[in-house]
């Protein structure tokens, strides 16, 4: 099979299972903020965490004397960026959150191969997480390698990586906040009740 079609081979195959069971896409501008709402109703009292879209790139800031919130930042106005910070902010333990970026390595776009394969191995989480929140928002899923200007990998392992990992969270549960929140934007953006009451047992 080509690996052109590997997306949409593995977004297919666990479409009508509940936990990634698709609504129609949303395509309003409001879709971001309704996402930031629900983040925010979600986490800002109990975690004193916030989701900020509109930076020029990721980040992850802890709270300080100055403000008083963690705050995620995610790029532009994409609501796949804030939904794959968020999955990383899911997956980040409690120590993690208290470093910025999580404490995480990261180099940027333009990464050589060796490189490129170290990024892998971390993101298959947290993209398996971004797959089940754009389920419940109702948008379209797309692995992503994020490097077009460096090294080129055969992107079938990672793309296999992340549908296993998506389909391990689907059998055994999602992490806490990660099933809280995909519980929260269920109810928002209208998914079945099926997913809604599958997620909130394992909160």
């Amino acid at each position: 099979m080509p690996n052109t079609a590997c997306a949409l081979m593995f977004d297919e195959a666990i479409e009508d299972r509940p936990l990634f069971a698709s609504a129609e896409p949303i395509q309003t501008p409001s879709c971001l903020e309704r996402i930031v709402a629900v983040f925010d109703r979600e986490f800002a009292d109990v975690e004193r965490t916030k989701l900020c879209p509109g930076a020029d790139e990721p980040y992850y800031e802890p709270a300080s004397s100055d403000w008083g919130f963690h705050r995620i930042y995610s790029r532009a106005d994409y609501p796949a960026s804030a939904l794959h910070e968020a999955a990383h902010w899911c997956l980040a333990g409690s120590e993690r959150r208290l470093l910025p970026d999580f404490g995480y390595w990261y180099a940027a776009d333009g990464r050589n191969a060796e490189q490129q394969r170290e990024f892998q191995r971390v993101e298959a989480k947290p993209q398996a997480l971004e797959w089940a929140f754009s389920r419940a928002v109702g948008m379209r899923f797309h692995v992503s390698v994020d490097n077009l200007e460096g090294d080129t990998l055969d992107p079938f392992g990672f793309q296999l990586a992340v549908w296993q990992q998506a389909r391990a969270y689907d059998l055994y549960g999602l992490p806490n906040r990660a099933g809280r929140f995909v519980a929260a934007l269920n109810r928002e953006f209208g998914q079945n009740g099926e997913s809604t009451a599958m997620l909130q047992a394992l909160l």
